[in-house]
């Protein structure tokens, strides 16, 4: 899908940079194309094609740095981010943290091939023939009333760092996604629903047919939702929104974010926020996986560990700036977008599951709230007081009565954390995935 840079760009520009003045640099070269195609009622409503190509530099002078990108790869263009970065570090404030991977530190090659690209260039046509397909099967399912369209896409990428301490490593990746959104109705009542999925190989979607099916259920399912009254329940998250529950915990890891004082976990490390029988695993060398690499952003090595470990922390989520904050090692967690120093995040996170599926769950809570979706989570990062805007289905006796809409449940994520239920229905979807989540004694805001 790309005309492909020279193999020189990246080295020759941290070449210039060392020239220009820079005790050291980095550079990053990202490449993006995507095909997207939309229908509606049957006929297609648009297509899109997106093509992107975007330069990085980053130097240090001393412990001054700076960062420019442009998407225009010209000489010209190129001379011109070098000049201008040296004099921005130049007058930059100091940072003591801030610094580029040692020689000493780097992955190096050959890095293992964790089968993320599919050479597969679907044409505009098979996608609307893929997207029309998901969106008559949603149509199909009775009770669904109309079409909010289905969509189809496909996406290349290849992303590249050169270090001046001598790091080289380069990616490529797909993601081929389906999916349909609709809208069921009965006597005057209308609810939303639909089923996306993404994936690394083009093989490895469902059928449409399978992914429209399960939209138009999740709409139908839905109509006749009702507001409940205030309660406190057991409430169980459906392992398509647990993750929901679990980012503030992924997010109290970040090791910036423990080094500026703002995760209610800060003081944690080395102690149990979890039940002992539950670990949240970090994965990059998963193959096919939406979150898998070979090295960090930085070109640091990467590993596979576990965050929390039979319920105890074990280690933050850091990058080079956090761990130097913090008196500790980068963990390799190290993750940039085009411009700017980089970040922190996982890569295929996962909560270990427990023994009990969905039904099991609702059979041991007996009555209770089943969450469905989530909107307007709100948290309090130093103290992890959060609620969130919900969804779902009442049940008792363990079986489901009725759907429920427009209720918000509560919290202290330390304390709900502490009493979680995992069941055993993990599904690998994305970078981030957990299983069911069951919390007893919840605070429920209805009507």
């Amino acid at each position: 899908m790309f005309d492909a840079p020279s193999d020189d760009l990246l080295p020759d520009l941290i070449a210039a940079a060392r020239r220009a003045g820079a005790e050291a640099a980095e550079a990053v070269l990202s490449e993006r194309a995507a095909l997207s195609v939309s229908v509606r009622n049957g006929a297609l409503e648009e297509v899109e094609r997106e093509e992107s190509r975007d330069l990085s530099l980053r130097v240090f002078v001393g412990r001054r740095q700076a960062v420019v990108s442009s998407s225009d790869l010209s000489p010209a263009t190129r001379a011109r981010l070098i000049e201008r970065v040296v004099a921005m570090a130049r007058l930059a404030p100091e940072d003591p943290y801030a610094t580029i991977a040692p020689a000493d530190a780097l992955a190096r090659g050959p890095f293992v091939d964790l089968d993320l690209f599919d050479p597969s260039e679907p044409t505009p046509d098979a996608l609307e023939r893929a997207a029309a397909e998901a969106e008559a099967a949603a149509l199909s399912v009775p009770g669904v009333a109309k079409s909010e369209g289905g969509h189809a896409a496909a996406s290349s990428s290849r992303w590249r760092l050169v270090t001046s301490a001598g790091f080289d490593g380069h990616q490529r990746g797909t993601v081929f996604s389906l999916g349909a959104s609709v809208i069921a109705e009965r006597n005057g009542l209308m609810e939303r629903g639909g089923e996306h999925r993404a994936l690394r190989h083009l093989t490895d979607l469902p059928s449409a047919e399978a992914i429209g099916r399960e939209g138009g259920r999740r709409a139908a399912r839905r109509v006749g939702a009702v507001k409940i009254a205030s309660t406190t329940a057991p409430v169980i998250f459906e392992n398509r929104v647990a993750t929901q529950v679990l980012g503030p915990l992924v997010s109290a890891l970040s090791g910036p974010s423990v080094a500026r004082g703002t995760s209610f976990l800060k003081d944690r490390l080395g102690q149990a926020v979890l039940p002992a029988d539950l670990s949240l695993l970090d994965d990059p060398f998963r193959p096919r996986g939406l979150g898998s690499t070979a090295f960090d952003d930085e070109g640091l090595p990467v590993q596979a560990r576990a965050l929390v470990q039979d319920g105890v922390i074990t280690t933050w989520m850091m990058n080079l700036s956090s761990a130097a904050q913090l008196g500790l090692a980068s963990t390799g967690h190290a993750s940039r977008g085009g411009a700017g120093p980089s970040g922190v995040s996982g890569h295929n996170l996962h909560l270990t599951p427990g023994a009990r599926d969905l039904d099991g769950l609702m059979a041991d809570a007996g009555t209770g709230l089943l969450v469905t979706s989530m909107f307007g989570p709100s948290l309090n990062a130093d103290t992890g007081d959060w609620s969130a805007g919900v969804s779902g289905f009442w049940f008792e006796a363990g079986q489901i009565v009725h759907p429920v809409t427009e209720v918000t449940v509560a919290g202290n994520l330390i304390a709900l954390y502490a009493r979680m239920v995992a069941g055993a229905d993990l599904e690998f979807r994305g970078s981030f995935n957990s299983p069911s989540l069951m919390f007893d004694a919840v605070a429920i805001a209805g009507k």
